[in-house]
C-alpha cells in the first residue's frame, strides 16, 4: 500500500523557504521583486523542457507525471509482517502440503508474492524459481531506471540553461555599454538565470532523483526477502528456522523487537492453531 512520503514535499518547501528568508534578511529593500525574472524563468524552463523534448521519447516523457508523482510516494514494506506472512505459509504447506497454499492468496496483495507461491505450487525447482523471480526484479530495475533518468537529465539541463542564460544577459550588456540603463537589467538576467538553473537542479531534480533510487533499492531488498521466504516455504522448512532466517534481513531495532515476542506471539499462537 502506498502512502503520502511527507519528507518530500517537507523537504522542497524548506528549501524554498530558506530561500526567501536569505532573500529577505539579506536584501537592500527590492525584496522578492529582484528575483523575478521572466525572461529568466522563460530561458531556463523553456530550453530545459526543449533539451528534454530531444533527449526522450514521446512514451517516456509520457512517464515523467508517474515519475514525480512516485516521489511523493511511499510504499509501506512492512518486514515484519511479510515474515509472519512466510511463517504462516510454512505452517500451513507443512500441515496439508503445498497446494493448499492456493487458498492463503486470496489474502495477499503483492502480485509478486502470488507468483512465487505459484510457482512453487506448479513444482517448479527452487533454482528455476530463484532465476524468475531475479529476473522479474531486474526488469523491474530496468523500467524504474528509465524512468529516473527523465529526472536525473532534468538535474543535469538546469545548470546548464542556467549558464547560457548567463552567457545572453553578457552578450547583451556587452553589446548595450554605452547606454548604462541596460547594464542592470541585463545583468539581472545573466545571473538570475544561472540561480534559477541551480536552484531546481539542487533542491528539486537532483533530490528527487536520489530519493527514486533509494526507494527502487528498498524495493529490490523487500523482494529478495520474498525470493528467500518462497524458496523456505517451498523446501518445507521449519517455520522457526524460517524466521530466523527471514529475520535476518530486520534492521537492528526490529530484531530487538522481535526478541521481546513480536514473532514468538505470532509463532506460538499458530501453534495454538495447530
Amino acid at each position: 500500500m502506498k502512502k503520502l512520503d511527507i519528507l518530500t514535499p517537507i523537504g522542497i518547501t524548506l528549501g524554498f523557504v530558506m530561500l526567501m528568508f536569505g532573500i529577505v534578511s539579506s536584501g537592500d529593500g527590492g525584496g522578492f521583486t529582484s528575483f523575478l525574472q521572466v525572461s529568466s524563468i522563460f530561458i531556463v524552463i523553456g530550453g530545459l523542457c526543449a533539451a528534454l523534448l530531444i533527449h526522450f521519447n514521446l512514451a517516456q516523457i509520457k512517464l515523467t507525471h508517474r515519475v514525480l508523482k512516485e516521489a511523493f510516494n511511499n510504499n509501506d514494506h512492512n518486514l515484519q509482517e511479510l515474515i509472519q506472512l512466510f511463517i504462516r505459509l510454512s505452517e500451513r504447506a507443512r500441515r496439508e502440503g503445498l497446494l493448499a497454499l492456493e487458498n492463503e492468496l486470496d489474502e495477499v496483495d503483492d502480485l509478486f508474492i502470488k507468483k512465487g507461491i505459484l510457482l512453487a505450487v506448479d513444482g517448479i525447482e527452487p533454482d528455476m524459481i530463484t532465476e524468475i523471480m531475479n529476473a522479474e526484479i531486474t526488469a523491474m530495475e530496468e523500467r524504474h531506471w528509465k524512468g529516473r533518468a527523465i529526472i536525473e537529465k532534468a538535474g543535469e539541463y538546469a545548470p546548464a540553461w542556467g549558464m547560457i542564460g548567463t552567457l545572453i544577459g553578457l552578450v547583451l550588456m556587452l553589446n548595450n555599454l554605452q547606454d548604462p540603463s541596460t547594464l542592470g537589467p541585463n545583468m539581472a538576467v545573466a545571473l538570475l538565470t544561472t540561480f534559477y538553473g541551480t536552484v531546481l537542479a539542487n533542491l528539486v531534480f537532483i533530490p528527487m532523483a536520489g530519493k527514486l533510487e533509494n526507494k527502487t533499492d528498498e524495493e529490490i531488498f523487500y523482494k529478495q526477502i520474498i525470493i528467500e521466504g518462497v524458496i523456505g516455504v517451498q523446501s518445507g522448512q521449519n517455520p522457526r528456522i524460517l524466521e530466523e532466517k527471514l529475520g535476518a534481513f530486520l534492521p537492528t531495532e526490529m530484531k530487538e523487537r522481535a526478541k521481546d515476542g513480536v514473532l514468538k506471539d505470532y509463532m506460538e499462537k499458530s501453534v495454538h492453531e495447530v
